[in-house]
């Protein structure tokens, strides 16, 4: 089914695209035929994105600085897309944010810099684009990356766990209500890919990283492409009865041991210590890096 014209005449917008698994999606669409849009915070990741995606694919792509967080700066660039380019046709929601923690350890400040991207900066963008689609009466096509988390929740990551347990909801839920309205709302629960994010902020340290391995059935991290041609086949019109699904594609993990970190429980204060500081020094390049 993926022919080069699967997408063709179809914009599709990407939260966080500019890295890491939404790149990897945004490549797949632009390769079958779609015009891309990113957005995220930062506008030179953005850039150089879609250079890289421009030069690879020949197609089009477009970038908009964004911080999801804020509801207002979500519907203006929703009704810029509208106004500079037309409507949607799909949306993935996939920016997000993550590290382990033990829950006591967490500041109310480190909860809300996961909820606020995750939880209610999917909601902000999935509402900016759905009621532009009901006012106008058009179908389209929606997708969240969630985690396998949502069936099981997940020790040491809890602002994620339940903020991508409610992307799962709203997902579930739309599916109902904008379903009689041509929208189609489905979610992708991916296990281990190797992002940057995921491999600094949830296995900083080798032996964190041989342990998520081995607790994954096919003894492997994700391919990127794997992601891709999950996404590309749900966004597709070719199988436009498929609705309010989670689907998970994390070789068989979340079944051996619920696809979380229980087993980190072990781990000595030392331990501790030594992941919060590979986590805050990744943290700190990355506002040096903003700032740039």
């Amino acid at each position: 089914m993926f022919r080069t014209d699967l997408f063709k005449g179809k914009r599709i917008l990407i939260t966080g695209g500019g890295t890491g698994l939404g790149k990897a999606m945004a490549r797949r669409f632009m390769e079958l035929g779609a015009e891309l849009h990113i957005c995220g915070r930062r506008e030179g990741v953005l850039q150089e994105a879609a250079k890289e995606l421009a030069d690879a694919t020949g197609g089009k792509i477009y970038t908009y600085p964004c911080d999801i967080r804020v509801a207002q700066a979500v519907d203006d660039m929703i009704g810029t897309i509208w106004q500079q380019h037309g409507p949607l046709d799909g949306l993935v929601n996939n920016a997000a944010g993550n590290f382990i923690s033990r829950t006591e350890d967490l500041s109310p400040r480190g909860f809300d810099a996961i909820a606020n991207i995750v939880l209610h900066g999917s909601f902000y963008v999935t509402q900016a684009v759905g009621k532009r689609w009901i006012a106008e009466q058009r179908g389209g096509s929606i997708i969240s990356i969630v985690t396998t988390w949502v069936w099981t929740g997940s020790a040491f990551v809890v602002p994620s766990a339940m903020s991508k347990a409610g992307i799962a909801a709203m997902t579930q839920s739309l599916a109902v209500e904008w379903g009689p309205k041509g929208i189609r709302v489905n979610a992708i629960a991916p296990g281990p890919f190797p992002t940057e994010g995921m491999t600094k902020r949830l296995a900083p340290t080798e032996a964190l990283e041989k342990r998520m391995i081995s607790a994954i059935p096919m003894r492997r991290v994700g391919n990127m492409p794997e992601l891709a041609n999950l996404a590309a086949f749900l966004m597709s019109d070719e199988v436009g009865y498929i609705t309010g699904e989670v689907i998970a594609i994390d070789g068989g993990q979340w079944l051996n041991g619920a696809g979380g970190f229980g087993a980190l429980t072990d781990l000595s204060d030392a331990e501790w210590q030594e992941i919060r500081a590979a986590i805050a020094a990744t943290n700190a390049k990355d506002k040096a890096q903003r700032t740039v």
